[in-house]
């Protein structure tokens, strides 16, 4: 996936983008690409083209328990806070 930075948002649009995260359960992100592809005529071309964000679906529920424990304890050290990093 590409990554674009869009500067200049302002407040009306801004709230607009909120408003539909908000509706539509999704994200700041999520909403604004869906907005794009409505903006540029896109929505409805492909399969999903209104469900942007979703590329990672099909891991869901694929890792094991044994994985999940793996992750947890290769994770582990990020619990502690490093209070002189404050």
């Amino acid at each position: 996936m590409k990554q674009l930075t869009v500067r200049g948002f302002d407040d009306e649009l801004a709230r607009s983008i909120r408003r539909h995260a908000s509706r539509d359960g999704t994200s700041l992100n999520q909403a604004a690409l869906k907005l794009l592809r409505r903006g540029a005529g896109l929505t409805g071309r492909h399969a999903g083209a209104d469900r942007v964000g979703l590329s990672l679906d099909h891991l869901i529920g694929s890792w094991s328990a044994g994985h999940a424990n793996e992750i947890d304890t290769a994770l582990r050290h990020f619990d502690t806070v490093d209070e002189t990093a404050w």
